[in-house]
């Protein structure tokens, strides 16, 4: 297969997009540079850094990075690579440095802010141009970090937008599921689910907002629900799971009437009025004291949507209901980590934290009766896209010509608007020149 110009215009048409852009190593490096880097990116939350000293590592567009929370409160994200040789100063997950960062190879420290602090033989570098040179300014900091109602966001590159001029209207579905806490705090609880799949990153977030899929798709999932839940009394209360799998059987009906409502840059919501979630039960207490932290008005709003999915472009993937986020690390043109997080919401009843934490479990787990329909079919893509015959992926699902003015919308959820709205956003820095 002859690829396009990443740079010529040919792989993102407005109603389908070509098959090299989930395919092609070429791509996928431009991909790293131009959007990953380039835009924000979700690394961490403030709850993980209590402390001075307190890290995460991570790896993003192929840079390892520490996320580290400074002796003044505020948060700072290095690269993860000794200014001398290029050792990783940090190997671990998460945990708390001390006072200093020190390299395992040569014992080189730095400050928590990377600015130098020693270096053993020190008389030996007397003379040298060592201070003046890179290796002489300690360890590197990204371009940008903005901790958004304590979601830390990164841009590695030095320039680019704003953390709100790029997400925009798509930071009120962060509020909205911050607000279910009545004091306005989140935490990570309960660990972080990891799946590493066989597909291009795109495949997966696409699937994200693809409301048509899972009435064929989740077909078993939804019967195994529906079978076990029949033979309950009628109008007992189901439980947890139940609840949270028996939408799953629905028909294109319940899909179809849901909306949805894309933003600039590729960011969308997804069942915004009504959704899978929507039929959460409350427990008891919890709106009573929404409305003490809130106002009526407010915890109405917050309660009255919770949406099937919010996609923060490109990598962060939100339900406030229940409370947990989606985190896509792309690792390779053909590998895609997936990592499932759940939230305490501070202040409320537990049973919200188990609604998060059961949902992650059942849906995304690579255990998931769910999960493994998708990815069969996700790496099924992945290898069939190298057929030769049709270089084309079509999105023409609800396409109309009005759409092209980009902009923020409202559409129906069945929409591939979602999808296109994605791609313009991909192709607007893929296909950008340097």
């Amino acid at each position: 297969m002859k690829l396009p110009s990443p740079v010529s215009g040919e792989l993102v048409r407005p109603d389908s997009v070509h098959r090299a852009a989930y395919i092609s190593a070429e791509l996928f490096e431009l991909e790293r540079r131009r959007l990953f880097a380039a835009t924000w990116s979700f690394v961490a939350h403030a709850s993980q850094l209590p402390e001075a000293g307190d890290f995460v590592t991570l790896d993003l567009a192929g840079q390892p990075l520490i996320v580290l929370r400074q002796p003044d409160g505020n948060i700072a994200v290095l690269f993860n690579r000794c200014a001398h040789k290029g050792t990783q100063l940090l190997t671990s997950a998460s945990g708390n440095t001390g006072r200093m960062l020190r390299c395992p190879y040569h014992a080189w420290t730095y400050r928590l802010d990377g600015k130098p602090l020693g270096v053993p033989f020190k008389a030996d570098y007397e003379g040298t141009r060592l201070p003046q040179c890179e290796a002489g300014q300690g360890v590197a900091r990204v371009g940008a970090v903005e901790v958004y109602r304590d979601f830390v966001f990164v841009r590695i590159a030095g320039q680019g937008p704003s953390l709100r001029d790029y997400f925009g209207d798509a930071l009120q579905w962060v509020d909205n599921m911050v607000d279910r806490s009545p004091t306005g705090r989140l935490e990570v609880a309960g660990g972080v689910i990891r799946n590493t799949i066989r597909c291009n990153w795109k495949i997966y977030l696409e699937n994200v907002n693809d409301t048509v899929h899972p009435v064929s798709t989740h077909e078993s999932a939804g019967k195994a629900a529906r079978s076990v839940w029949d033979e309950q009394p009628a109008g007992a209360p189901p439980p947890m799971a139940v609840e949270q799998l028996l939408p799953f059987a629905s028909s294109y009906e319940f899909f179809a009437r849901m909306d949805a409502e894309v933003y600039a840059n590729g960011h969308s919501a997804l069942g915004v009025s009504f959704s899978s979630h929507s039929g959460y039960g409350l427990p008891p207490g919890y709106e009573e004291s929404l409305v003490q932290a809130h106002g009526q008005e407010r915890a109405q709003q917050i309660l009255g949507s919770a949406p099937q999915n919010v996609v923060l472009y490109p990598s962060l993937c939100i339900k406030s209901s229940p409370l947990a986020v989606r985190v896509i690390r792309p690792l390779a043109v053909d590998r895609t980590l997936v990592e499932a997080w759940s939230f305490r919401a501070v202040g409320a009843p537990d049973a919200l934290l188990q609604q998060a934490l059961s949902y992650n479990r059942l849906v995304f787990s690579p255990m998931s009766i769910v999960a493994h329909d998708d990815i069969h079919l996700f790496e099924s893509i992945q290898r069939a896209l190298h057929a030769d015959g049709n270089d084309w992926v079509s999105l023409h699902r609800g396409f109309s010509a009005d759409e092209l003015r980009g902009g923020s919308m409202h559409c129906k959820g069945t929409n591939e608007l979602l999808m296109r709205n994605q791609f313009r956003a991909w192709a607007a820095h893929v296909g950008s020149p340097e």
